[in-house]
């Protein structure tokens, strides 16, 4: 008998039973959607929340509108100068995860999911993950900002948000357009990712030995800001912020190449 076919109360009698609604196998182990940091800890943490969340009236759509918040609340932390800005972004950046995690714990056991959640939860992490880049730009031209001579600084951070939006969209193009050819969902197996080539293979190899093109969700944005912060306390802050800018725009870069180039070899795309 399964958790869909039995009454379930408005509220979970217990945190094992809320585990095993909110939690199922196919949510723990998933391969593409459950960022490591929820693997790590914070799916440990987040039935004690979601529990109180229960409590409350607020919808699964409210509680990822509170997760869009949460995430544009890690950008304009980084707006405050100094180390402190960059140790509230972290800290708010595992905060917008938490939430993340609760909003579909809700959801699974009201029976709520929706094509609106998915939709406002791209939304979330769409904008926090652009939002930063500029927040980290404004930081990076120093305050006041002034015109020209900051401009470059700036410039560089919208380029930045663009092109970590790019490299997300992309994985949704991939899904748009197999959709309109009709094709079947992917399966995010590693036979459909594989590119086919050896150059790409080897390539892909040296991307999971060095793993840089995973810098650019908000949780590891934050960390790198984060350290880049505790160097500034010791060469000054404007000059760390500046050569962090610089060095995630040239990785995030070849990262939008190297996942274009990537997408194009495999049979994501193939008919």
């Amino acid at each position: 008998m399964t958790h869909e076919s039995v009454e379930r109360p408005a509220k979970p009698r217990s945190f094992a039973e809320l585990r095993a609604v909110a939690q199922p196998p196919e949510v723990r182990s998933r391969r593409n959607a459950e960022h490591w940091t929820a693997s790590l800890y914070l799916r440990d943490l987040s039935p004690y929340v979601t529990w109180l969340l229960l409590k409350t009236s607020i919808s699964a759509n409210g509680v990822t509108g509170l997760m869009i918040l949460t995430g544009w609340s890690v950008a304009a932390a980084l707006l405050i100068p100094g180390f402190w800005g960059a140790a509230l972004a972290l800290v708010l950046g595992q905060m917008q995860m938490l939430v993340d995690c609760c909003d579909g714990e809700v959801a699974r056991w009201r029976r709520t999911s929706s094509p609106a959640g998915m939709f406002l939860d791209a939304v979330g992490h769409y904008s926090t993950e652009a939002l930063i880049p500029l927040a980290l730009a404004i930081r990076a031209a120093g305050y006041p900002v002034t015109a020209p001579e900051d401009f470059a600084w700036t410039t560089l951070g919208a380029l930045l948000a663009l092109v970590i939006v790019l490299n997300k969209a992309l994985n949704d193009m991939v899904r748009v357009a197999r959709a309109n050819f009709g094709a079947t969902r992917l399966t995010y197996t590693e036979g459909e990712s594989a590119p086919r080539g050896g150059l790409l293979s080897v390539a892909r190899r040296i991307a999971r030995f060095l793993p840089f093109h995973r810098l650019f969700h908000s949780v590891e944005l934050t960390m790198v800001i984060f350290v880049g912060a505790v160097v500034g306390v010791f060469v000054g802050d404007e000059p760390a912020m500046r050569w962090t800018l610089v060095g995630l725009l040239a990785l995030g870069s070849v990262t939008f190449v190297g996942h274009f180039v990537a997408i194009m070899a495999s049979k994501r795309v193939s008919a």
